[in-house]
C-alpha cells in the first residue's frame, strides 16, 4: 500500500498535469482560431496572440511541479552518481532545499508583483494584468508543494538504454 506521501504526490501530479494539458489544448484552439481568422477571414483579433502567450506561461508554471517530481525536467545527474553515498545525500538535501527556497521565494515575489500591476489592463483582452500574472505565484507555490512532499530524496532519472 502506498504511503500518504506517495498518494498525495500522485494525486497532485495528476491534477496539475491534467490542468496543464487542458490549458495547452485551449492554447492550441486559440492559436488555430487566430491563424484561421488571419488567413481566411482577413485579420485576426489581437486577443488571440495575447491569450496564447498567457496560456503557455500558465501551462508551464502549472506543470513545473509535477514534472519536477517525476524527474522529467532537464538536469544533469552525473555528480550525484559519481559521489560517495554520504556526499550524494548531502547534495540531494542541498538541491531539495534550494528548490524549495527558490519556489517559495518565486511564489512570494511574483504574487507581490501580480498584485502591484492590478491597476493596469492587458491590451488585447482588456482584463487586469493581475489575472494572467497569478499563474506565476500559483505555479511556484505548486512547485514548492511538490518539493515539500517529495522531500530531500534523489530525483528519478531517465535511464539510458544501451543496445
Amino acid at each position: 500500500m502506498p504511503s500518504l506521501r506517495q498518494r498525495v504526490l500522485a494525486a497532485s501530479r495528476t491534477l496539475t498535469l491534467t490542468l496543464a494539458a487542458m490549458l495547452l489544448l485551449i492554447n492550441l484552439a486559440a492559436i488555430l482560431y487566430g491563424v484561421f481568422m488571419r488567413y481566411q477571414a482577413g485579420g485576426a483579433p489581437i486577443w488571440t496572440d495575447e491569450l496564447a502567450r498567457f496560456l503557455i506561461i500558465a501551462t508551464v508554471m502549472l506543470a513545473a511541479g509535477g514534472v519536477w517530481v517525476e524527474g522529467g525536467h532537464m538536469r544533469v545527474a552525473l555528480i550525484e552518481r559519481l559521489l560517495p553515498r554520504g556526499l550524494a545525500r548531502v547534495l540531494n538535501f542541498y538541491q531539495w532545499l534550494l528548490t524549495l527556497a527558490l519556489a517559495v521565494g518565486g511564489a512570494w515575489f511574483s504574487y507581490r508583483y501580480a498584485l502591484s500591476v492590478g491597476m493596469f489592463t492587458t491590451s488585447g483582452l482588456g482584463i487586469s494584468r493581475t489575472v494572467p500574472l497569478m499563474s506565476l505565484p500559483l505555479g511556484f507555490a505548486l512547485l514548492a508543494w511538490h518539493a515539500l512532499w517529495y522531500g530531500p530524496a534523489p530525483l528519478p532519472t531517465i535511464a539510458e538504454e544501451v543496445a
